[in-house]
């Protein structure tokens, strides 16, 4: 299942070394707030509880954040006042059979590095070959996918139009791919 490592507590690093420049007092820094943005899938219906609606939802594996990702992100957001995203754990990345390799980022940071976006309001994980069972319990108003699905094959589609919700299917507008990138740094070795 999901890495023990992903809960993000509230702590202070200690820093008995590390002074604040031209003082001999030593600093201690708190945990990024994006790191409360991080939720357990178990704890998934009390947090999506506080988001502001109407709320968005999308799921993908985001191993290697790119331009296209982000911008695809910041879209989705705009289409509601929530964004929520769900991402495939490091297994559930393998049985998508996008290579030996994948993920490339365990799933630890692949949801900090979410978490960090201005766009997403929380992010959650699923180990399943696909997000329905986390969207039913998600429930969101808005369901998107990238432009390379159509409406009718987004997983979740038919459940979000029965309960009123809206399903999108953003196209891109940057030709960008986490697999393109990988095989041109191969290439170029």
């Amino acid at each position: 299942m999901a890495p023990t490592d992903i809960r993000y507590p509230r702590r202070t690093i200690p820093t008995n070394e590390v002074l604040y420049p031209g003082t001999q007092f030593p600093m201690s820094y708190s945990s990024p707030e994006f790191e409360r943005k991080v939720c357990e899938p178990a704890d998934i219906e009390r947090a999506v509880a506080g988001l502001p609606r109407p709320m968005v939802f999308t799921n993908g594996c985001f191993d290697l954040l790119h331009r296209g990702h982000v911008t695809y992100l910041a879209q989705a957001r705009a289409l509601g006042a929530s964004l929520v995203v769900g991402a495939n754990t490091d297994a559930s990345v393998r049985r998508l059979g996008k290579g030996p390799d994948r993920p490339l980022n365990a799933l630890a940071d692949r949801v900090a590095v979410l978490a960090a976006l201005e766009s997403v309001s929380l992010v959650t994980w699923f180990d399943e070959d696909t997000p329905l069972a986390l969207i039913l319990r998600v429930r969101p108003d808005v369901l998107v996918k990238g432009g390379d699905w159509a409406n009718d094959r987004i997983v979740g589609a038919r459940e979000v139009l029965g309960w009123g919700g809206q399903v999108h299917s953003i196209p891109f507008l940057h030709q960008t791919s986490t697999s393109a990138l990988i095989e041109r740094m191969r290439r170029r070795g």
